[in-house]
């Protein structure tokens, strides 16, 4: 059994979103696979909770007039992986989620808690962060939006506030049309785990698919919250695929802009040694995804 004070099941997002404001004590929960865990452990145990678990306008996939890619932040990791629109357009994203712990985490467990939990070690954060999301709000002062970029403010900690229900995310057209990525998570074992460091690569090539025109380089676990190397990435520009030492030179200026700590997962070094490691490999198939050649 669960310490919990009341369960309210909210309607809409507006009436989650009363919920939350004339209940002071109250949290929102949607799959409730990070939140329960906490009210198990007793972190926050009787407390109230508002679910917005069936809301079916927080859920699916839609591909906007203008392009941009709709992702209800109620969307289960199992149907973003599975999603038409997903594999056609952002398969990397499909691909990162799917190594969510196992099928029952990922059938219940939503991609909006995974990034509004703050966890650096989410699987679909790097990702998002790479593909330049924006996460949308509602609250009691109405809508606004957040990059992912600029969400996490600390270990487990975001800029939504407690009577904010996070609605949906956007990837914006240019951020997809015409790239490909590649994610890859390092743990001590292959299923049902932490990661002990993610890495995500975006890649734009030139017409002949022989240069970088552009890249995004993403960690999580590589610092307190998910976070982009940025001039890392600008040195990379313009480099030709084919130049190892580039790439190697790209991957090692990351350890200018991480800052990852020890734990019982891993030191400090291995991770830094990862990050290097991870950046190659993660560009390299990011690379191969995107229709160039690789000869490392």
């Amino acid at each position: 059994m669960f310490d919990i004070k009341s369960f309210y099941e909210a309607k809409s997002v507006a009436d989650a979103v009363d919920a939350l404001v004339k209940d002071p004590d109250a949290e929102i929960i949607s799959g409730g696979t990070d939140v329960l865990i906490r009210v198990r452990e007793g972190k926050d145990a009787g407390r109230s909770v508002v679910s917005i678990h069936n809301l079916q306008e927080l859920k699916g996939v839609k591909l906007l007039e203008n392009g941009d890619l709709w992702i209800g932040a109620g969307t289960s990791f199992s149907h973003i992986t599975n999603d038409p629109l997903i594999q056609k357009y952002i398969p990397m994203l499909g691909e990162a989620v799917d190594q969510v712990g196992g099928p029952q985490i990922r059938n219940t467990g939503t991609i909006g808690g995974n990034i509004c939990n703050g966890a650096t070690s989410a699987d679909s954060a790097s990702t998002m962060w790479t593909l330049e999301a924006v996460a949308v709000l509602e609250g009691p002062e109405g809508e606004r939006r957040v990059p992912v970029s600029g969400f996490y403010t600390g270990p487990g900690r975001t800029v939504r506030e407690r009577t904010e229900v996070c609605k949906y995310f956007l990837i914006p057209r240019e951020s997809y049309e015409g790239w490909a990525g590649h994610y890859i998570k390092y743990g001590k074992r292959k299923a049902m785990e932490i990661a002990t460091l993610g890495c995500a690569v975006r890649v734009k090539l030139s017409e002949d698919k022989t240069h970088v025109e552009d890249v995004r380089l993403g960690y999580g676990v590589a610092g307190p919250t998910p976070l982009r190397c940025r001039k890392a990435e600008e040195g990379l520009k313009g480099c030709a695929v084919a130049d190892q030492e580039a790439v190697a030179a790209f991957a090692k200026a990351a350890l200018d802009e991480v800052n990852p700590r020890s734990s019982w997962r891993a030191s400090k070094e291995f991770r830094l040694q990862l990050i290097e490691e991870l950046a190659k490999r993660a560009f390299y198939e990011a690379v191969r995804k995107a229709g160039g050649e690789v000869n490392a």
